[in-house]
């Protein structure tokens, strides 16, 4: 696979904010409490498929946070991400977990070699027409019965398949997800569960947060 030709100038995006990012974000999941349950039981799942002893990838996993996270509900976790001064960071905060520069459309990995796979919030800075090799990439890497946690934010309705909005450090997009599901359909990977996070009214985003498991057939 060849790297998202948007992948540049995220990275320097990311890279420059690294440290602001990490102290800002470290301990967002302790408010989420319907989002750690998810990953629980994304977890609860991977670890049911098989031996439970594959790998999950959290791509787009910045400071490490999350990979962390994953790591102590049982799970062979380890983190990539295209921000060197990302990787560095979750290096330091994390070090005994594995950590990765890379790009999640053209990973380093051998075809159906991992358990799990979560992209949280990673696909929102793809360009449209980008999307789709890399859904295809995740599924390249997953195993026979491995499952994708996704989540991003929803368009404002079904007319919608994409839209832009503003966000700090790059540009970003939201989906439709009925287009994703059938997107990943496209890849063998059938949508089992999804949930939606309706904001807060006091956010300044005003849109649905999507949360989307599939399993590769």
């Amino acid at each position: 696979m060849t790297e998202p030709t948007s992948l540049g100038p995220t990275r320097d995006a990311y890279d420059a904010v690294a440290a602001v990012y990490a102290e800002r974000f470290h301990d967002s999941l302790r408010d989420r409490a319907v989002e750690r349950a998810l990953l629980g039981a994304f977890a609860e799942l991977v670890r049911a498929n098989g031996d439970g002893e594959g790998e999950v990838a959290d791509l787009g996993c910045g400071p490490g946070y999350v990979t962390a996270h994953l790591h102590g509900l049982g799970l062979r976790a380890f983190g990539v991400d295209a921000s060197p001064e990302m990787i560095g960071l979750a290096r330091a905060a994390h070090p005994g977990l594995r950590f990765e520069v890379g790009s999640m459309g053209a990973l380093a990995l051998a075809d159906g070699t991992l358990a799990g796979v979560l992209s949280r919030w990673s696909i929102i800075h793809l360009p449209p027409h980008e999307l789709p090799s890399v859904v295809a990439e995740f599924a390249r890497v997953l195993a026979p019965g491995g499952h994708l946690l996704v989540a991003f934010p929803a368009t404002d309705g079904p007319e919608h398949e994409t839209q832009s909005y503003d966000h700090v450090v790059a540009t970003a997009y939201r989906w439709n997800p009925d287009r994703l599901a059938a997107l990943l359909r496209t890849h063998g990977l059938t949508e089992t569960t999804r949930t939606t996070i309706a904001p807060h009214p006091t956010d300044r985003r005003q849109f649905d947060e999507i949360q989307l498991l599939a399993r590769k057939d």
